[in-house]
């Protein structure tokens, strides 16, 4: 199933540290999704820059952190997968108001490690179910806050390992939405705060409380399925078309919040898919809105 590198074709120092046909469904939130022909977890930034740097130019490379906001199809991956849970996960404060972070620590860990040096505001990233790479990835936020509202400037890769510091007015932001330089990855950023910001612990509770009664925390979900429409909300829409409790298979958009699809068990990847589309179909042919998907959908078909 290795399509686009035959055994043997890596370097001997990564052939022992690279698992073949590794199957995703482990390392997604939503607990589905087929094999990659490679899985490999960098050391640091040098190891990962040697690895890229032996892959063929054609290779597919895709990253997964916590594994939320991503749906891989049951056929697999085609290609590399770079895995940052447990890797690249250094946070440090540099100075009075300044964070650095990499790629691969949890956004909890952003908000927690923030409330213990009073710096804000960092409560937001608590409601974030991923890796800071990730949430560079796509601008994530919550509860009003959004990740690249703090960013000072990021690190990022490239397939020849090379690493390059780029400022925010490099990129094109918007909401769950973010446009930069082709062919570079996240592995790292400043994040500027503001020092002296008292309570960052009791707010991250209250908001973690709040999202346990609203969201089903617990399951197994993707984090929210569709952005916001322009003054309006997902959850409103999928919940005024009837969808609550709507299933396909084991996939089911939950009742505890409609934007939501969880997996009951032994839903497939397809099952899933199949929910998204069958949730755009239905809200669009009632109220005439187009929803867009928040998460990532990757691979091939079984």
């Amino acid at each position: 199933m290795t399509g686009g590198v035959a055994a043997g074709a890596l370097a001997p120092e990564f052939e022992s540290r690279v698992l073949r046909d590794a199957p995703l469904a482990a390392h997604t939130s939503w607990r589905v999704g087929g094999p990659a022909d490679l899985y490999f977890v960098p050391r640091d930034v040098r190891d990962l820059g040697a690895f890229l740097r032996q892959l063929p130019p054609q290779l597919p490379v895709l990253w997964i952190g916590l594994g939320s906001n991503l749906l891989v199809r049951d056929g697999g991956f085609r290609g590399a997968v770079i895995g940052l849970h447990g890797a690249l996960g250094t946070i440090a404060r540099v100075n009075e108001s300044t964070v650095h972070a990499e790629a691969g620590v949890p956004c909890a860990r952003i908000a927690r490690q923030c409330a213990q040096w009073n710096l804000g505001p960092a409560e937001f990233f608590a409601g974030i179910p991923g890796t800071l790479g990730g949430a560079l990835a796509m601008n994530a936020g919550a509860w009003g806050g959004e990740t690249w509202r703090q960013v000072l400037e990021v690190d990022t890769i490239d397939r020849r390992g090379t690493v390059r510091t780029r400022s925010p007015g490099e990129y094109r932001i918007g909401y769950r939405r973010v446009e930069g330089p082709e062919g570079e990855w996240f592995v790292a950023a400043r994040l500027q705060f503001t020092p002296g910001h008292p309570g960052g612990s009791d707010a991250i509770r209250e908001l973690l409380e709040r999202r346990k009664r609203t969201q089903p925390i617990g399951e197994r979900s993707c984090g929210s399925v569709f952005t916001n429409p322009p003054g309006d909300h997902a959850a409103r829409l999928i919940e005024a078309a009837g969808l609550k409790s709507a299933c396909i298979g084991d996939a089911c958009v939950s009742e505890k919040h409609a934007n939501f699809i969880v997996n009951r068990g032994s839903a497939s990847a397809a099952d899933i898919e199949a929910l998204i589309r069958h949730v755009r179909d239905t809200v669009a042919a009632k109220f005439g809105v187009a929803l867009t998907p928040e998460v990532r959908i990757v691979g091939e078909p079984a």
